[in-house]
């Protein structure tokens, strides 16, 4: 009998969440209350499942989202969740089944690019995803920082940090949140499930345990800046306190705003370890420190990942940083953006259309996804042969046009 992929029904949701739990190797039986929590934010208009005699044996899902791209555009996208395939069921073609025919209805809904975090790296280039922002995560060991062991816990420079409860981040933090996201290219939209989520009054399949929320604000009393952490319970011998402090959210539209946070979980006392979670390759924080080697580098990885599905739009949608044209010949072998189009960046604006023009440069779709947010270099991709160049020199022209000054970041998992 054939494997039936298709979207499935509200009642296939339970079979389907035992499949997701099974594939991600949890528990293979889910509870009533668990099914009655996802139901209430799973839209089962974009679930699919793969299903073997009326078992469910493959999952995928998706949600729409906004990326913010270079300059501040907020792109309407398909953001791929949820994605498993039973043991019992690989290399039958059941995620490309499932993958081909959600990109194809989500470039026909309008969607620019669709997004993921991929767990495993050789899976999703096949689709045309490319990895298009990374992250990195310290550890401050910080009697070696080099701070002030007088710091009061607060900045030098007018502001102030302050300790709130999770209604004053639900009601501070989305606004804090909307000015990062037309501030830092890569970074997502968070709805107001989330806040409550990471706020503790939402209902969750995970076990809630109230984290602190440090709050900062300027010197003219403007929110800029919101950290959240936990801290455990350490102590060595003779009793001595080896807490470590693990970042679980930082958000700031400031770089004093960066400082003060950091300088302040820095400081708390009996705090000898701070974890920073996944910030940014290039953020700041280790050289907010006196010793930069102090904070060491613990998980490096590519995290964000990008493929395009409306060309056109996702070219004219972003900024560059530099005047040129460029002739990108794109392959696509979904052709949901393949073809050859012609980009003009001036001052002006931005125009990208199809064209006969010769090539410049020749590409897969799943490098022009991880060069989109300006992360990726051409030339390095030429080098690996995963580019090539038409003209001489079309390698780092493309990186003088689509290279950052500073690296995006995404800040969620989804």
């Amino acid at each position: 009998m054939a494997i039936d992929v298709r979207m499935i029904s509200e009642s296939e949701f339970p079979d389907w969440l035992r499949a997701l739990t099974t594939g991600f190797l949890r528990v293979p039986t889910v509870s009533e209350e668990e099914v009655a929590i996802r139901s209430e934010y799973m839209d089962v208009r974009r679930t699919r499942g793969a299903f073997d005699e009326g078992r469910c044996v493959a999952t995928y899902r998706t949600f729409p989202q906004e990326l913010t791209a270079v300059g501040g555009a907020r792109l309407p996208s398909n953001a791929v969740s949820n994605v498993t395939v039973s043991a019992t069921h690989r290399r039958r073609g059941l995620l490309s089944r499932m993958i081909n025919d959600d990109l194809a209805e989500a470039k026909e809904r309008g969607d620019v690019v669709s997004t993921l975090i991929a767990a495993e790296y050789p899976i999703y280039g096949r689709y045309g995803f490319g990895p298009a922002a990374s992250i990195t995560e310290w550890s401050i060991d910080v009697p070696r920082a080099g701070l002030d062991p007088r710091a009061s816990g607060q900045p030098d420079d007018g502001g102030r940090v302050d300790l709130i409860d999770g209604a004053e981040v639900r009601k501070l933090g989305p606004d804090l949140h909307e000015r990062l996201r037309s501030l830092r290219h890569g970074v997502v939209d968070r709805d107001e499930r989330w806040w409550r989520v990471h706020t503790g009054t939402a209902a969750s399949h995970e076990p809630w345990t109230e984290p602190f929320y440090a709050l900062y604000r300027s010197a003219s009393g403007e929110v800029e800046g919101l950290l959240t952490y936990k801290a455990d319970e350490t102590w060595g011998d003779a009793k001595q306190p080896l807490n470590t402090a693990t970042v679980l959210d930082a958000i700031a539209v400031t770089t004093a705003a960066e400082r003060a946070l950091w300088g302040y979980v820095c400081s708390i006392d009996w705090i000898t370890t701070v974890r920073t979670g996944y910030r940014a390759p290039d953020d700041l924080v280790p050289l907010f420190l006196p010793d930069p080697r102090a904070a060491r580098i613990v998980t490096q990885a590519d995290f964000l990942w990008v493929r395009i599905l409306d060309t056109v739009r996702a070219l004219e949608s972003r900024t560059y940083a530099a005047s040129g044209t460029l002739v990108l010949d794109i392959h696509d072998r979904s052709s949901l953006a393949s073809g050859r189009y012609r980009l003009d960046t001036s001052p002006a604006g931005t125009t990208c259309a199809p064209t006969t023009e010769s090539a410049d440069l020749a590409l897969d779709v799943r490098e022009l996804g991880a060069l989109y947010l300006g992360d990726e270099s051409a030339v390095r991709l030429a080098a690996l042969g995963t580019v090539r160049e038409e003209t001489a020199g079309a390698a780092a022209r493309t990186d003088a046009l689509f290279r950052t000054s500073r690296r995006p970041w995404c800040p969620d998992i989804f």
